[in-house]
């Protein structure tokens, strides 16, 4: 029996030149959720595991920019990360 709760994973890029917000660059169920996190872990980029905002994201368009009511959860994220990485 195949398990309901697929892994998933959203890959989202912010060029402050470029972008008014975030965009979805990259989604996938199963084995491209694997290839996703693999490729951001070959590249030093940080993973963060919360399964309620991967699934509104999932429903976004790839390239589509993340709607305004996500903007607070989005920055304190990009703000933990951003903190993470000036302790390295």
């Amino acid at each position: 029996m195949e398990d309901i709760k697929r892994k998933k994973a959203v890959a989202l890029r912010y060029d402050e030149e470029k972008d008014a917000a975030p965009r979805v660059v990259a989604k996938g169920r199963g084995i491209i959720a694997d290839k996703i996190k693999a490729v951001a872990e070959e590249y030093g980029v940080a993973v963060h595991r919360d399964e309620g905002l991967a699934d509104y994201l999932m429903a976004l368009d790839l390239y589509e920019e993340i709607p305004p009511e996500l903007y607070p959860v989005i920055a304190e994220i990009l703000a933990f990360i951003y903190r993470m990485d000036k302790k390295y």
